[in-house]
């Protein structure tokens, strides 16, 4: 399969008919590395793939998340401030290495490769983990008055250096996964297309639903098995979730559109960085040299001019004003980094959301513990699976907004 990049002489304009250009989509391809037919590819009947494969690795992500602390302070033997830290602090790796995974795939490996490698190792890592719960499997049955289950031996080293190696492994796997399976079903849809366009804001919202149903069906069913069967299994069925994913994912390969920008190209990071740097090497600039980026990015290119972050502006400068030389960045790339300037005030403003939202994974859970969980005789509620109200929820709220709201 030619999955790799782009086919510079199918993908030039100048080479297809206008007939082909309308029936192909441009800036992709297909799993042969031919012109993408809008006809055959993409669109809802790729999403479908995607979005089946997202709701199996969601549930699979949850039946590892939401019991997490749990299995620390019982089979472990931590106390609730050294598990609640462990948990955090793992939380806090899984949402910052998208980062890095997204660059990876950008730059490098492209979505496909990286969705496909990053699955082979989200598999070894549950594998690795199930391996670590064989080594010490206390009765969950076996409960204190304060619900607690305790380990029925003190954990050997090798079973903690595993079981946090392979709980990392699941963080790495994760960055991978996570930014690009979501941007690789937004592929699917040609934005420039007033049809597929509006479907690919349905797409995000019912994406969006889809991973809601995952974590609440993963929270309650594995944090159950856990806690009434064994770890064994509430760590086991998890990777083989992840394999049925797997599969779902790769069955939808025929189906699938492939970015046919050149990586270098769509390597974010490297544009918005290029613009930092070359407005701090600039930042002695002259008034008439100053006077020169105004009149330029207010004529011909006015309409994609932004009064903000002028200091951005002197990125613009070439070699012909700048001491330190080498090609100025264009007036869509400045743009750009102005945009992400734009964002930190709403990633301010998140950090409070995200921090109540951390409770949920660990004293949330602890204090569900203490509650009297009994329905009916011999049948108790799973303290994890009280977070699953907040993935219901949003399936209340997206599902509304999309019956409901703005068409």
């Amino acid at each position: 399969m030619a999955l790799n990049g782009p086919q510079p002489e199918a993908c030039s304009s100048h080479s297809q008919s206008p007939l082909l250009e309308h029936s192909t989509v441009a800036g992709a391809q297909d799993h042969e590395g031919l012109p993408a037919k809008r006809a055959t590819s993409g669109g809802w009947r790729s999403a479908y793939f995607i979005i089946g494969s997202e709701i199996g690795e969601r549930s699979a992500y949850s039946g590892i998340e939401a019991n997490l602390i749990n299995y620390l302070t019982g089979p472990l033997g931590q106390s609730t401030a050294m598990a609640a830290k462990n948990v955090n602090t793992w939380l806090g790796t899984t949402t910052l290495l998208p980062l890095l995974g997204a660059f990876v795939a950008d730059s490098y490996m492209g979505r496909y490769r990286t969705i496909l490698i990053a699955s082979l190792l989200y598999i070894l890592a549950l594998g690795l983990l199930t391996m670590s719960a064989t080594l010490s499997t206390p009765n969950p049955l076996d409960f204190q008055q304060t619900q607690k289950i305790m380990p029925s031996s003190p954990p050997s080293q090798l079973q903690v250096i595993l079981f946090f190696l392979s709980l990392y492994l699941v963080a790495v796997a994760e960055s991978g996964h996570k930014p690009c399976t979501q941007a690789f079903g937004a592929d699917q849809f040609d934005g420039k297309d007033p049809k597929e366009s509006k479907a690919k804001s349905s797409y995000f919202n019912w994406l969006n639903f889809s991973l809601s149903i995952g974590l609440s069906v993963g929270a309650v069913t594995l944090s159950y098995i856990q806690d009434n069967l064994n770890w064994v299994l509430g760590f086991g069925i998890p990777c083989i979730i992840l394999v049925v994913s797997l599969l779902i994912f790769l069955a939808g390969t025929k189906t699938y559109r492939y970015s046919t920008v050149r990586r270098e190209e769509n390597n974010a990071f490297a544009r918005i960085s290029k613009v930092f740097v070359k407005a701090a090497r600039n930042w002695r600039l002259s008034l008439s040299s100053e006077k020169a980026i105004e009149e330029g990015v207010q004529g011909t290119l006015s309409h994609q001019y932004s009064p903000q972050f002028k200091f951005l502006n002197k990125a613009l400068l070439g070699p012909k004003f700048s001491e330190e030389g080498g090609k100025a960045s264009s007036i869509d790339e400045v743009e750009e980094a102005k945009e992400i300037l734009r964002l930190f005030p709403i990633w301010s403003t998140c950090l409070i959301y995200a921090t109540v939202l951390a409770q949920s994974s660990t004293f949330f859970i602890k204090q569900g513990t203490t509650m009297d969980r009994s329905i009916g005789a011999g049948f108790d509620v799973p303290s994890a699976s009280l977070k699953s109200i907040i993935p219901i929820t949003s399936v209340l709220f997206v599902s509304n907004y999309v019956l409901l709201g703005p068409t």
